[in-house]
């Protein structure tokens, strides 16, 4: 037999009068004894959950959600006690607390399932395999899952909570994850113009390509052109002027 705990309350007869009671004061003032009651109970189911990136308090609140959910849903009438009713429904909402709020990341339930499994196997695997830890064919054969889903649930087990960008990691010399971060890059916008101008520049004829090229990838300037290629600096000047409209225009046509 179990034993019970010393904050158990006995509230049988509670719940027997409160489901023969219609919807009343007198009803809601006996629910509101019988959840005070229980209140220590949830309070302590709430301290198995400790040190998981949660306030106690928090915690607490929780709980007592989870107990008066439990309260309302009860049926005396089908024999089982209140507590092994109330245990797992308070527990519940618990998990379903971490699993909605705490979180780091958005993980399918799926995944945080198998993270779960994946997660207790590794601990009671921890006092049978060596210092290095169970492999995850060790896991897979634990708990019947495919390796694959076991390397889900590992990948899982980091994205629980997430790391501050402020955060120097080891051996970085005091950079923070925000140093190693790129930044916004006005270039990328030239990337994309060059090539879309690309195919219309294939089809320029030899010498407009030419001074192009010249112009623009050597950084000549229109004088040193003229000499390079025999021609007036003015006439580097229109050719280069007409070129680019060229471009442009077929650029855009492109779309």
């Amino acid at each position: 037999m179990r034993r019970r705990h010393d904050d158990t309350p006995d509230t049988d007869q509670a719940f027997a009068r409160m489901a023969v009671l219609d919807a009343g004061p007198e009803r809601d003032a006996l629910r509101g004894e019988v959840i005070e009651q229980w209140v220590p109970v949830a309070e302590r189911l709430a301290t198995r959950f400790r040190d998981r990136g949660e306030e106690a308090e928090d915690l607490r609140q929780v709980a007592v959600v989870g107990l008066i959910k439990a309260v309302d849903r009860f049926d005396p009438a089908k024999g089982s006690s209140f507590l092994s009713f109330a245990v797992p429904t308070v527990t519940g909402e618990i998990k379903r607390h971490f699993r909605d709020h705490l979180w780091g990341l958005h993980v399918p339930r799926r995944v945080q399932e198998l993270r779960a499994r994946v997660r207790a196997a590794c601990g009671e695997l921890a006092v049978s395999v060596d210092d290095r830890g169970p492999r995850v064919a060790d896991v897979a054969r634990h708990t019947g899952l495919p390796e694959e889903d076991v390397l889900l649930g590992l990948e899982a087990l980091h994205s629980y909570s997430t790391l501050s960008l402020d955060l120097a990691p080891p051996g970085s010399d005091g950079h923070s994850l925000l140093d190693t971060l790129g930044l916004p890059d006005d270039r990328i916008d030239l990337v994309l113009d060059r090539e879309a101008a690309k195919p219309c520049l294939r089809c320029l004829p030899d010498r407009e390509r030419a001074i192009l090229y010249l112009r623009y990838f050597r950084g000549m300037t229109q004088g040193q052109i003229a000499d390079r290629l025999g021609l007036s600096q003015m006439h580097v000047s229109r050719l280069l002027s007409s070129t680019c409209e060229k471009v442009r225009a077929q650029v855009q046509a492109d779309g």
